[in-house]
């Protein structure tokens, strides 16, 4: 995960491909998808909406980048792109509004059709950085439809593909399938095999299913119960990341910076990762090693925070493109932690009672507590998620395609940190507020994070780990 200043910007020809004009007229006369939104689409462009009438332009879009070598065939290209597009539904289904209400509309698969566009040389990838940050703020956004665009920049030897989507229709598992398919796809296309253009399992039919269950429940349920408890707990609101962040609680929502590096190596990450299997694994560990962290930075004897899980429970949906995420409240007394394997047990054990929490929509919930509110910024709180993804198709060759998934850094009060394991080792990624504060503090969690993953990656199981 990285942003365009950081994804090796090459310059060249850029050609753009959008929803053909003919299309975006054609769903305007469409009649509503009985399907409802997820709960967590509803709560992203309520967000939006609400961000939007403060003022305030917030672009939260997700993205896909990586090179095709060889001289490129744009026709090809495009067939590849419209067969992937065609793949998942939720690329051709939107929402408008009716009074207060979102209501979802799908275009039909025969309606689909790419509009393609030169826009000329860029001889300096500053320049092009600029324009196709300019140029995905405007196209995927919340509040627009279509929210997605594909581009390439062409050169004699290969092109870069970026493609970028508003978060309501990808998650970041979708981001990381996306170069193995359009390769896969391209290929087929170039010697004239016919491509797959048959649809995955539909993230619509999950919305529409998911929401279904949700409704199911009141605010008398357990899981109501339990999340009550824990935003009490959190003074009525969803945590942040718990460092100072030098926020002014009065000011304006701060932009935001990103800080990206490798943590550790393959040879460490694999050695923390079986230092970490007999409490579940590096997730664990990395959860594990942030409350020690910030309880030594902070001075926190209790770590909460709300952990992201996937929710492909059915493997229907593995392939599915969507927003497939819930998350589970946790709460780790790491005050009482002596050494760093006593820190793992204590958040295996609350994962362990909270991860069913993540099957039920935050959103849901929230509605259902009756508290007002009205967020300003587009994350609800802070997190630290680990993702391996060495496991998805392709990403072997992720370092010699240059192969990244983009996050759009813009503005926001909260903490948002994805570790993923590559092949290469454990990876680091996060957006957080720019402040002098907030950036002291986060150098220290990292460095503090590497430390404890080193420390625990290099010390055999059974030798305690003093923090």
């Amino acid at each position: 995960m990285t942003d365009l200043q950081r994804c090796e910007m090459r310059p060249g020809r850029l050609v753009e491909w959008t929803l053909h004009p003919a299309a975006v007229e054609a769903s305007a006369r469409l009649p509503d998808d009985e399907r409802p939104p997820a709960y967590v689409q509803e709560s992203h462009v309520r967000t939006a909406r609400s961000v939007h009438e403060d003022g305030l332009f917030v672009p939260t879009w997700l993205g896909a980048t990586f090179d095709i070598p060889g001289r490129l065939d744009l026709d090809v290209l495009q067939g590849a792109l419209r067969a992937w597009t065609l793949r998942h539904e939720t690329l051709r289904s939107g929402f408008r509004w009716a009074g207060d209400e979102m209501r979802r509309f799908t275009l039909d698969a025969d309606d689909v059709v790419l509009h393609r566009e030169d826009k000329g040389d860029f001889a300096e990838a500053a320049l092009l950085t600029r324009y196709l940050q300019d140029r995905f703020d405007v196209v995927a956004n919340a509040l627009t439809w279509p929210n997605f665009i594909y581009t390439a920049a062409v050169r004699e030897d290969g092109a870069s593909v970026r493609m970028a989507f508003d978060h309501s229709n990808v998650d970041a598992y979708s981001i990381y399938r996306i170069p193995a398919e359009i390769h896969e796809l391209y290929a087929a296309g170039l010697e004239g095999r016919a491509m797959d253009t048959a649809p995955v399992a539909s993230y619509v039919d999950f919305c529409a299913s998911e929401r279904t269950n949700a409704d199911r429940i009141d605010d008398t349920h357990a899981i109501v119960a339990r999340w009550r408890e824990f935003i009490g707990r959190c003074d009525g609101k969803l945590p942040n990341f718990p460092v100072d962040l030098g926020l002014d609680p009065e000011g304006p929502l701060p932009g935001q910076k990103l800080m990206h590096e490798m943590l550790v190596d393959d040879a460490d990450a694999e050695a923390f990762e079986a230092r970490c299997r007999p409490y579940g694994g590096s997730l664990v560990g990395i959860l594990a090693a942030t409350a020690l962290a910030v309880r030594e930075i902070g001075g926190q004897e209790v770590y909460r925070t709300v952990v992201p899980f996937h929710t492909r429970a059915k493997s229907q949906w593995s392939d599915s493109v969507g927003w497939y995420v819930g998350g589970a409240p946790i709460e780790v007394p790491v005050a009482r932690a002596t050494d760093f394997d006593s820190a793992l047990e204590m958040v295996r054990a609350a994962l362990r009672e909270s991860r069913p929490l993540a099957r039920m929509p935050i959103a849901r919930v929230l509605r259902l507590l009756g508290a007002d509110f009205r967020p300003t910024s587009p994350d609800l709180y802070s997190i630290v998620s680990f993702v391996d993804a060495r496991g998805v198709v392709g990403s072997e060759r992720w370092r010699n395609l240059k192969a990244y998934g983009l996050i759009r850094v813009s503005s926001g009060d909260q903490v948002c940190a994805w570790t993923t394991r590559l092949h290469e080792g454990v990876q680091f990624a996060c957006r957080y507020p720019d402040t002098d504060v907030a950036y002291k503090n986060m150098c220290l969690y990292v460095d503090r994070l590497r430390e404890l993953i080193l420390t625990a990656a290099r010390h055999p199981a059974g030798q305690a780990v003093r923090v």
